[in-house]
């Protein structure tokens, strides 16, 4: 074999090699964004339990955000409030009201108030008519937020004085989109 054959073999196999480790590197490089995104952006999250059917049932997978976020009404959100009796996993709900905002509930028609005006609530799957164990009405404090399940009569929720109004360092993030079933984002935010 000639020089310039062994030679152009030796090339050849450093540009492959070379090729080759190009190639690892930006699947490492990916992993690692992707690794990154998920962990300080975005989170998936799986919903446990009936209080926010029908927008999502139980199994649904979520996207979740917390990037420069503040809760506002209409929002999904995921609560991680410690030392909640008997709830030992964070809990899914929608805003009703924030910080300032005055709540109020009749439990007969089921129909709920913010500052005085009806809510439309037409993603909510029942009226509201379970009391818990909050009077009402009730001011949301500074840095607080008031929540509920859609599913109201199967919901544990702002109402409920174990629960009550929840600190806003408590929101993990808001819902930004469902990825299975894909349903795209219906039903996850709601403009009042």
């Amino acid at each position: 074999m000639s020089n310039s054959n062994q030679e152009e073999k030796q090339s050849m196999s450093k540009k492959i090699a070379f090729e080759a480790f190009d190639w690892v590197e930006s699947v490492v490089f990916a992993l690692v964004l992707v690794i990154l995104v998920f962990t300080f952006v975005f989170r998936i999250v799986i919903v446990q339990g009936p209080s926010m059917e029908d927008t999502l049932h139980e199994h649904d997978r979520i996207i979740l955000s917390n990037l420069f976020y503040t809760p506002q009404r209409g929002d999904i959100v995921v609560i991680s409030k410690p030392r909640i009796e008997n709830l030992d996993k964070p809990i899914i709900k929608r805003v009703i009201a924030v910080a300032g905002q005055t709540v109020d509930i009749d439990f007969e028609s089921g129909v709920v108030y913010v500052d005085g005006e009806v809510l439309d609530e037409s993603y909510t799957k029942t009226l509201t008519n379970n009391r818990e164990s909050m009077e009402f009405p009730q001011t949301v404090p500074e840095n607080h937020i008031f929540v509920m399940g859609d599913n109201r009569n199967q919901s544990r929720d702002s109402r409920d004085t174990t629960i009550g109004m929840v600190d806003r360092r408590f929101v993990q993030g808001h819902t930004v989109f469902r990825i299975f079933p894909f349903t795209g984002t219906k039903g996850l935010s709601y403009d009042y």
